[in-house]
């Protein structure tokens, strides 16, 4: 089969490849530059786990083909963390209200929470359930979720982000390691 080049912009770096028309984004991101923290769950755009920013809007990267991507610039949940390691505060926010469990959905519900306070940094409860329906989560029941993205919100609103209340320098390099590794990849 002929390929394609794609020039993309991933996590603030730029990549020039030659792909196969039909590839789907998701795909290129995990198996061609190994960023495995968007997860493949469904391959059918219902689960939400490999939900990507594509020119900061939240896109499920399995609709998508990557010569669709071509000349964009895409965002992956290992891009959330700071140059320096610190924790987005979406990222601080889950681990402190355990919103997490299996880890498998969490990297998607970052993703697609990051672009629903992005376009509204002081939702509702009911606007964030709405904002995460194209998500799914087998393990959590939702509710400490619903919460990380609110106290996230009120960490985005004022400026700050809460570390983790007594978090020893261990607790800290877990956090790290997680957040490299796409929370659960």
């Amino acid at each position: 089969m002929s390929t394609v080049k794609v020039s993309l912009t991933v996590n603030g770096e730029r990549h020039e490849l030659d792909v196969e028309p039909r590839l789907l984004l998701v795909h290129l991101l995990r198996d061609r530059l190994g960023l495995t923290g968007t997860h493949v769950g469904c391959d059918t755009s219902n689960c939400g786990a490999c939900t990507v920013h594509l020119d900061g809007d939240g896109v499920k990267s399995c609709t998508v083909l990557a010569v669709q991507a071509d000349g964009c610039e895409i965002k992956t949940i290992e891009g959330m963390a700071a140059a320096d390691g610190t924790l987005h505060p979406l990222q601080e926010a889950f681990w402190n209200d355990h919103a997490l469990q299996c880890g498998y959905c969490t990297p998607g519900m970052i993703m697609s929470a990051a672009d629903l306070l992005r376009r509204n940094p002081d939702p509702s409860e009911e606007e964030i359930r709405h904002g995460l329906e194209g998500n799914l989560c087998r393990c959590t029941g939702y509710h400490n979720i619903v919460r990380a993205v609110q106290d996230a919100a009120k960490g985005a609103t004022s400026g700050t982000s809460a570390q983790p209340p007594g978090m020893s320098e261990q607790g800290r390099e877990n956090v790290q390691a997680i957040a490299e590794t796409g929370l659960g990849a």
